[in-house]
This record gives structure tokens, sequence and C-alpha cells, in this order.
């Protein structure tokens, strides 16, 4: 760039605002070195800057002027950098949460197949960005959690409960914008529709749709920045729908044949056989495999049980019978490349149970060992539609 260029772009800045002038003698000198053409004797600038360009810009009748105001603007042009990578801030959340003691309507019935149901909570919140949640992970057993909604927001909270161990309602509850490599929100759609994410020590990693996406973030509560970087998911990007990606991404036990590996599953993008497309994404296993779809169930959450079995959340709609949701227990030994992973349905439910449009899932272990199966709704910010977390124990486990 010539240096008629710099400077009258940061003069252009510097009329902007006043500044403080305490290192401009070493930004001056700098500038001096950069562009040596640009002496008192310079036919390169004027000599002489009549006061033309407004109130906040003092005449300039030298070019030790000119090089001050050059400093000026350049600090102000860090100014401007310095806030451009600020994090967006976190949102304080209040949640307003009704206990849910009875899974089926209109019954006391506790059990459901290998499935108690514990208790649940309906939730509401004045705060508007509230809701849409797609995926979620305890970050300690059955108490703090950490989750994303496909409207671009992280949230964290704590699940408290009453003297009897079933939930009560979250505290501490928070929702931050995500950002890009600039520290800026979006607030797009398609750029942040994220819908799974798998939670191991420090590091998220959440899937995209619509721009199909994995990556990889670093965890800080209410400061989280942009991700650190992406990962490559295996299959072929054109065999995967836009609103139909990756909703599925768990870690396998370390102590497994998948070695820990991450694994994604697709919720409706299908092959020629009408099975969905998933992967491992490392390790000894890594490659791509199916997962066997039936019955228009569409696959919306993941985790895997303490024995290496895949424990999918699935979700139908229809006009003439509604909303329902099942949960099918996938074989871990079907979990391999090049194979179609199926297992046993658990359990189904439709619109006479306390459900809505179930999107996300989690596994954890109580204090005592029982295997614990934890589901939250999304509820598309709709007045017709709740925001559920609803909590089972699996039996026979």
């Amino acid at each position: 760039m010539r240096a008629e260029g710099v400077a009258l772009s940061v003069f252009a800045i510097c009329a902007l605002s006043r500044c403080t002038a305490a290192p401009v003698n070493a930004i001056t000198r700098l500038f001096s070195s950069l562009f040596p053409q640009c002496k008192p004797d310079s036919a390169s600038l004027p000599r002489s800057f009549p006061n033309v360009v407004g109130p906040h810009l003092p005449a300039v009748d030298s070019m030790r002027g000119v090089y001050r105001w050059l400093g000026r603007g350049v600090l102000l042009a860090f100014a401007f950098v310095s806030t451009a990578h600020a994090q967006e801030p976190a949102i304080p959340t209040a949640v307003n949460a009704v206990p849910i003691r009875h899974f089926a309507v209109g019954s006391h019935e506790t059990r459901f197949g290998p499935l108690e149901f514990v208790g649940g909570l309906s939730m509401s919140s004045p705060v508007d960005h509230f809701g849409a949640f797609s995926s979620f992970r305890f970050t300690s057993p059955g108490a703090a959690v950490m989750g994303v909604s496909d409207t671009g927001f992280w949230f964290f909270g704590t699940l408290i409960r009453d003297a009897e161990g079933r939930p009560a309602g979250f505290a501490d509850f928070s929702m931050q914008p995500m950002v890009d490599g600039d520290g800026n929100s979006t607030r797009e759609k398609w750029t942040t529709d994220a819908e799974g994410i798998a939670v191991k020590d420090e590091l998220a990693t959440v899937s995209f749709e619509r721009v199909q996406r994995i990556a990889e973030f670093e965890i800080e509560r209410d400061a989280m920045g942009a991700a650190v970087r992406d990962l490559d998911f295996l299959v072929p990007r054109r065999e995967l729908r836009s609103n139909r990606g990756f909703e599925t991404i768990a870690y396998a036990p370390p102590g497994g044949r998948l070695g820990g590996a991450r694994v994604v599953v697709a919720e409706r993008s299908i092959d020629e056989d009408g099975n969905c497309f998933a992967a491992i994404l490392e390790g000894p296993m890594k490659g791509i495999f199916k997962v066997a779809r039936s019955e228009g169930f569409d696959i919306t959450d993941g985790a895997f049980l303490p024995d290496g079995d895949l424990l999918l959340l699935e979700r139908r709609f229809a006009f003439a019978s509604g909303v329902a949701m099942r949960l099918r227990r996938i074989d871990g030994a079907t979990v391999a490349p090049g194979s179609v992973a199926d297992g046993p349905v658990l359990f189904t439910a439709g619109m006479d149970y306390q459900i809505d449009n179930m999107e996300a899932l989690d596994v954890w272990q109580r204090a005592d060992g029982a295997t614990m199966v934890s589901l939250m709704s999304d509820d598309n910010h709709s007045l017709l539609q709740r925001n559920l977390y609803l909590e089972f124990r699996l039996h026979g486990d």
C-alpha cells in the first residue's frame, strides 16, 4: 500500500475520536522507518492540512503533526481489533420448572419396558433465547450440564433435586451465543445449527447441520470462544442432507473395542438401502458404517452405555398421530466399518405420554451404580411446544 493510502485511511479513523498520544513518538519512528519517503520535504504528503475534516481533527501544519495523528489512528485501530475479538457475553437465565411426576398421561405407572421413570420437568424462562435445546452432556453425573441449541447457543446449568432425588429444577443457568473466529456472533441459523455435543475433559466436540461441520471447542463456561479446529467426518459431503446431518456425536467407552473413539450418526442422510450414514472418526476402527432406519423414525441423539452398546433417541412426526419417540439399543458389536448397525427397540412413546420434540439424550452413572438415561426436548421456540427434561433408570444393564 502506498504511504498516502495509509495516511488517509488512518486520518479517517482519527476523525472519529480524540485519542491519547502517550506512545505516539514510538509509532512515529516506526512509521518513518516504514515509509522513509514521507519526510517534511516530501511531495507525497502536503506540508499543511487545513482543518476541513471537522472540529474533532485539528489542523496539521507539519509532517511531525502528520505522524502524531497517524500514531493516534493506529492506537484506535488496535482498539477496534481488540473489540472485535472480545467474547459474546453470557446471558444469566432464570428457569421456571414445573415437576412432572408421571410419565404416562393419566397413569401412575413408573415402569416402561427396561426403563423406570424417575421424574421430569417442564421448563420455561422469561429470557427469549431459552429453548431449542438439541443436545447436552452432564459434566458431573446428574448435576452440572453443558449443551447446545440449534439456534447457535451454548447453555450451562446445574440440575437440582428434591429430598427423594427427583429432578426439581435448574440453578445457575446461563446461555452464550456461539462466535466465529473474530469473536462475533453471526446468529445465523445456516452457520450455527448445532445438533450434537460430546464432552471429554476440557474439550467439547459439536456437530452442525446445514453447513455440515464437526468442530472442537475449548470449554470455558460463559467465555466460550471460536472453534479450535474442524474434524474430518469421513462421510462424503454429497451424502449429507442439509437439515438431516449429524445429530449424534458420542464418545465410545475408553476400554472398549472402539478405544474411546468419537462416533457420529446422521439424522436422516441415507444410502440407497435407506440406512443412515455414520462414522467412527478415529482410532483402530476408524471408518464409515450405517445404522438401520425403520418405521419412519429419525435419529436425534445418542450415547454409549457402559458395555459398549449405543443407545439412540429417535423421533417421528405424522399429522395423523402426532409426535412419537423411541429408544433403541444398538449392538456395540455392529458398530464397525462397513457394517449396518442395528438393535432392539427398548420403548416407544406417543402423545399419551409426557413427551414433545425429543432431541437430546445422555447416559450417566448414579452414585449407587445405576445406569441413568436423561432426555431433553426442543421446543423450536414455539408456543405450542415445551422444553422438557425427563429422567429414567435403565434396568438390566
